[in-house]
């Protein structure tokens, strides 16, 4: 009894470590405080949620000397801090420490990395900070997230959060999500699979997604969809109200489309499907691509006006032209326009 007494008095100072192969630690806490992790040397950070009013933590050191290793757990009235740092004479050391931790399944988490991946599970409560290159994968959760990786694929699946999520150069990618989440990445694919927002009466709220090369694909935007690529294709399973669409260099395909679209491509086909009730949303359409085939289905019973637009250049080997099942006017310009680097018509 005196000994627990004497490790319960310990904690309520900072405590040093000297790092271990592993170094374990238990501290009580309550539901709704906060974790601050400082990993300055870089490495992975895993939390995972339990039912225990405890905060575990378990470093594992992967490279060098442990004796080069200082950890210092601090328990404060707002949660506890643990910060983690090199303290050797040789430089490079850095994904040397990573942690492995238990919280309970409220509490909240601040963290930072110079390098590694952070996955967070089966936690709700308020989440942020950044990795300077890793993965962050996020599961079961519930809450406010501000998260970002300098360079990483991000993996959001089974979550209740709003906030967003940031990688300067990975994949994204979206899976039975709710809540008003917003993700962007500088240079990979985007995938959203059964994404809601919070409210859906309301339909209020687009999904956005810029990338700067990669492809695009969502399962369902029933507030609309903006989204844009500098390379590669886009797909949209089902969309209502509108759909803005643009690559430099890819297929579009649009399966269903209860509303207008804007579409376009430098190189590639466009193919939509638009469905629902003619009278309902406004049904422009805007299509246009560079160098590939555009087939539009409509609903019976829409009123429409075409207004097509074939440009042919003067090296064309085939002969273009337009075909229709209905009368239509058209208009073929009798000059060649060399204003290009190749004359067109």
């Amino acid at each position: 009894m005196k000994n627990f007494k004497l490790i319960s008095v310990l904690f309520l100072l900072p405590i040093f470590l000297f790092a271990q192969d592993k170094v374990k630690k238990e501290i009580e806490t309550e539901p709704g405080k906060k974790l601050d992790i400082e990993l300055t040397t870089g490495g992975s950070i895993e939390v995972t949620g339990w039912d225990k009013n405890i905060v575990s933590i378990v470093a594992h050191i992967r490279s060098g000397k442990k004796e080069d290793y200082y950890i210092e757990v601090d328990e404060r009235s707002s949660g506890i801090k643990v910060e983690v740092s090199y303290e050797g004479r040789h430089h490079g050391r850095h994904g040397g420490v990573s942690l492995d931790i238990q919280v309970p399944s409220k509490y909240n988490l601040e963290l930072e990395t110079m390098g590694g991946d952070i996955m967070l599970k089966e936690i709700e409560g308020s989440f942020s900070g950044e990795t300077m290159g890793g993965e962050i994968e996020l599961y079961h959760l519930k809450g406010e997230v501000d998260l970002t990786t300098m360079g990483g694929e991000i993996k959001v699946e089974d979550c209740d959060l709003d906030g967003q999520v940031k990688t300067m150069g990975g994949e994204i990618s979206l899976r039975d999500v709710v809540g008003d989440l917003d993700a962007s990445t500088m240079g990979g694919e985007v995938s959203y699979r059964n994404v809601k927002r919070r409210d859906e009466r309301s339909d209020a709220r687009e999904i956005k997604i810029s990338t700067m090369g990669g492809e695009i694909e969502v399962d369902d935007a029933p507030g609309g969809a903006n989204v844009s690529t500098m390379g590669g294709e886009i797909h949209i399973r089902s969309a209502k109200k509108y759909v803005k669409a643009k690559t430099m260099g890819g297929d579009i395909e649009i399966n269903e489309i209860d509303g207008g679209v804007k579409a376009t491509t430098m190189g590639g086909d466009v193919t939509v499907k638009m469905v629902g009730d003619p009278d309902q949303y406004d049904r422009d359409v805007v299509l246009s691509s560079m160098g590939g085939d555009i087939i539009l289905t409509v609903p019976d019973g829409l009123s429409m006006d075409f207004d097509i637009k074939l440009t042919i250049t003067q090296r064309a080997s085939d002969d273009y032209r337009i075909i229709s099942d209905f009368p239509i006017d058209i208009e073929k310009s009798g000059d060649w326009d060399y204003s290009d680097r190749s004359a067109r018509r």
